[in-house]
C-alpha cells in the first residue's frame, strides 16, 4: 500500500511537470516564435521546485521527472520533422500513469527491483526471467485504467538472432472476415476479440451511464469496464503475436499492402470491424520482429490494384464490388478467390520489387526494403499491364483552363477491393 501511494504520487508529479513544461514551451512560440531546449525545461524545474505551490516535487525522485521533459523534447522534435502531431496536455483519467527510472534511479540485486525513494523492493510477479547476464538499463513502471500494474525492463537480448536465410517468400491480404488471407491460399480467421466480449461490455457501459458523476460507484464502474477492455485488448495482442511470429520465422520475405487504416475507418459501417482487425499492430509487429529476425519486409503502394489484377494474366477488371468474393477474369477464364487472388499479387509486387533493387523513399519506416509507389509499378511491368496511377501523376493546369471535376472520384481502399 505504501509503495502504490508513493508511486501514485510520482505519476502526479510527472504528469504535472509535463504539463507545464509543454505550456511553456507553447507560449514561448505562441508569443516569443521561439523554441524551448530540454536544458531550458530542466532549469525550469529546478526553479518550480523552490517554490511554496510546487515544493511537493522534491517528494519524489527527480529521475522520472527529468525522463518526463527528455519525452516530451522527443516530441516536439517529431512534431517539427513531421513525424508526428503536435503534444498533448496528460489527464488523469484519459492518459496511461507512467513514470521512467534510469540506472541511477534503481537497484537491480538478484532478481529484485527497489525504486529510489523506497526502502523495500517491489512485489513482483515476473512474466518470464531475464536473459543471462542482462542488466536493465531503464525500468517503467505503469498503471492501466483496469488498476493493474507492470513493470517493464529494458535490457539487450542476447538471444534474439536473425534465423538462417531461405527462399520463402508471402504475400498478405488482410480483411475482416479473415484476418489475413496468405499467398499460398492459407486463411486465418478473425478472432473478433471485440466482438466476442460485445454483450458483457454493453451491460457494463449501461451500468456505468446510471451513476451519479463524480461518486465512487461510478468510479467502480468505470474500473469494470476498463477490466473487460483490458481483457479484448489482451487476447487480441496475443493472437496477433503468435500469428506474427509465425509469419516471420517461417518466410524470408514477407509483403504487404500500405494501407491508410485511419482513412478507412471514416466508413461508418466497416470501422468497428477493422478497429477490431488491428492491421496496423500487425504491421507494427511484423516490422520490428524482421528487424530481429533478419528477415525483408517490402510494402507495395496502397493503390496498387491487387484484388482487381488477374494474377494469371495480368488484366485488371475496371470495378471489382467489395461484396464479389469469387470472380472470372474475362481474359484467360481463371476462376479467382479475391484475397488468395490479392495476395498473390502482392507477393508478385514484392518479389519484383526486392529482385529489381528498387530503392525509392518508403512511406513509413521498415525492417526492409519498405517502398511505396515503386513496388505497384514493378510489378505492371513485370506482368505487362499498365502501372497504376499515383496521387502525385497530375498534369500541370494549362492557363485558361479549368481542372477537372474531382465528384465522386474518392473512394476507400474498401471499395476498390
Amino acid at each position: 500500500m505504501e509503495q502504490a501511494e508513493e508511486l501514485f504520487r510520482t505519476f502526479g508529479c510527472v504528469r504535472k511537470v509535463y504539463n507545464m513544461a509543454l505550456d511553456a514551451r507553447s507560449r514561448a512560440w505562441t508569443d516569443e516564435s521561439r523554441r524551448i531546449s530540454y536544458a531550458e525545461t530542466s532549469a525550469m524545474l529546478t526553479e518550480w521546485k523552490k517554490t511554496e505551490a510546487l515544493a511537493y516535487l522534491t517528494e519524489v525522485s527527480s529521475v522520472p521527472l527529468q525522463q518526463t521533459l527528455r519525452h516530451l523534447h522527443s516530441a516536439f522534435t517529431n512534431f517539427f520533422a513531421k513525424r508526428a502531431q503536435y503534444p498533448r496536455f496528460k489527464s488523469k483519467k484519459k492518459t496511461r500513469a507512467a513514470a521512467e527510472y534510469t540506472k541511477s534511479a534503481f537497484k537491480w540485486r538478484d532478481g529484485r527491483l527497489t525504486l529510489a525513494k523506497m526502502r523495500a523492493p517491489l512485489d513482483v510477479r515476473w512474466s518470464r526471467p531475464l536473459p543471462d547476464g542482462a542488466e536493465p538499463s531503464t525500468v517503467t513502471v505503469s498503471c492501466d485504467a483496469a488498476g493493474r500494474w507492470f513493470v517493464s525492463l529494458l535490457v539487450e537480448d542476447t538471444t534474439v538472432r536473425p534465423l538462417p536465410a531461405d527462399n520463402s517468400a508471402v504475400g498478405i491480404d488482410v480483411g475482416i472476415s479473415s484476418l489475413v488471407t496468405l499467398s499460398t491460399g492459407e486463411k486465418v480467421a478473425n478472432p473478433k476479440c471485440e466482438r466476442r466480449d460485445s454483450a458483457r461490455l454493453a451491460v457494463a457501459q449501461r451500468d456505468l451511464a446510471r451513476k451519479e458523476k463524480g461518486s465512487k460507484n461510478q468510479a467502480k464502474a468505470r474500473v469494470k469496464v476498463a477490466k473487460i477492455h483490458a481483457r479484448i485488448a489482451d487476447r487480441r495482442r496475443d493472437f496477433l503475436h503468435k500469428l506474427s511470429t509465425r509469419l516471420v520465422q517461417e518466410n524470408q520475405l514477407v509483403v504487404i499492402e500500405d494501407l491508410s487504416v485511419h482513412n478507412l475507418l471514416g466508413n461508418r459501417t466497416l470501422a468497428r470491424s477493422i478497429s477490431d482487425a488491428s492491421w496496423t499492430e500487425l504491421r507494427s509487429m511484423l516490422e520490428y520482429k524482421c528487424a530481429w529476425y533478419g528477415r525483408e519486409l517490402v510494402a507495395i503502394d496502397r493503390f496498387f490494384p491487387s484484388s482487381k489484377t488477374c494474377s494469371t494474366c495480368g488484366l485488371i477488371r475496371d470495378e471489382l464490388l467489395l461484396s464479389v468474393r469469387e470472380w472470372a477474369c474475362e481474359g484467360c477464364g481463371t476462376w479467382h478467390d479475391r484475397d488468395h487472388n490479392a495476395a498473390q499479387n502482392i507477393l508478385a509486387a514484392g518479389q519484383a520489387v526486392s529482385a529489381c533493387g528498387a530503392d525509392v523513399r518508403p512511406q513509413r519506416s521498415s525492417s526492409g526494403r519498405a517502398v511505396g509507389d515503386e513496388a505497384g509499378k514493378t510489378m505492371a511491368r513485370a506482368v505487362g499491364v499498365p502501372a497504376p496511377k499515383r496521387r502525385g501523376d497530375v498534369k500541370r493546369r494549362t492557363p485558361g483552363t479549368r481542372w477537372p471535376s474531382r465528384r465522386g472520384s474518392t473512394r476507400s481502399r474498401a471499395a476498390r477491393g
